[in-house]
């Protein structure tokens, strides 16, 4: 990955550490041959590289076009240029008050016009080139989702976690479900040593008056959100469902809502029972 200084590199490179590639920034070129020897030695450790090489390098980024040549004979690469126009540019240096990396004694745009003359040859052997110039940092990084997710990659991944109130709220929740509306199965003898996750305790919660309606109810709710947050590229969400304890109700209802929500198209789900071990 290369381009203009201020195009949006580093919101790139953390777009891609979100999709499970390695990313190291700054890079000197002389180094991209090393790093994919290491790679190969790591296995499937290190599947997905992204080098992040730029003027800052110095002069050691004269010899980058050279390297990327010599990788290509190897291996497959692509190459991604990051570009903005002029005027751009300028606005985003002069938001964060820095200088331009080129710029010495000289204005920013006589930066950039050194930049722009030095980065040529790389633009033009670059596989991708993408304009940023009117793409904020949300939309810069739903685009290098689009380009470079797996298919099968999940457009987010969903945490339903069970949690008892008495406990305390989820601090790291995105939403949270009450569910203490079911019947207590604590105060069932029979039932009090049990959890959620066995069979004797699930159907006594999911069979009580109003336990489905609420379950699909609160699914079908989900569907637009986890729409809207992969659109928005936010690629985690928490939704926290509690009861009294965090060991009956709350985790039946748990693992019922995350069965429906591994349904929904982009959408991977774990589960995770805070409180289940707690007297």
């Amino acid at each position: 990955m290369t381009g203009m200084s201020g195009a949006g590199r580093s919101t790139v490179g953390n777009a891609l550490e979100d999709l499970g590639w390695y990313v190291v920034d700054n890079l000197p070129p002389q180094m991209i041959k090393p790093l994919t020897e290491l790679a190969e030695k790591a296995g499937g450790a290190l599947p997905k590289i992204a080098a992040v090489v730029d003027v800052r390098g110095g002069k050691l980024f004269a010899d980058a076009q050279e390297a990327v040549q010599a990788i290509r004979r190897k291996t497959k690469v692509r190459v991604l240029f990051l570009d903005a126009t002029d005027s751009a540019l300028v606005r985003r240096f002069e938001s964060v008050r820095r200088p331009h990396p080129l710029q010495g004694e000289g204005t920013l745009l006589d930066g950039i016009a050194e930049e722009r003359t030095r980065m040529q040859e790389l633009r033009e052997m670059s596989d991708i080139v993408i304009d940023t110039s009117d793409l904020n940092i949300h939309q810069l990084a739903t685009t290098i989702q689009e380009k470079f997710a797996e298919e099968d990659a999940a457009g987010v991944q969903v945490t339903v976690m069970s949690f008892g109130f008495k406990y305390g709220l989820p601090t790291d929740a995105d939403l949270v479900a009450d569910c203490r509306f079911i019947p207590n199965p604590f105060w069932i003898p029979a039932l009090r040593p049990h959890t959620g996750q066995d069979p004797e305790v699930r159907d006594f919660v999911l069979g009580a008056e109003g336990a489905r309606e609420f379950i699909d109810g609160y699914a079908a709710a989900m569907a637009p959100v986890l729409a809207g947050f992969q659109r928005e590229n936010k690629r985690h969400a928490t939704i926290a469902i509690g009861c009294t304890g965090g060991k009956h109700r709350s985790v039946a209802v748990a693992e019922e809502l995350a069965t429906l929500l591994r349904q929904l198209p982009g959408v991977a789900v774990n589960t995770k029972h805070r409180d289940l071990g707690r007297e």
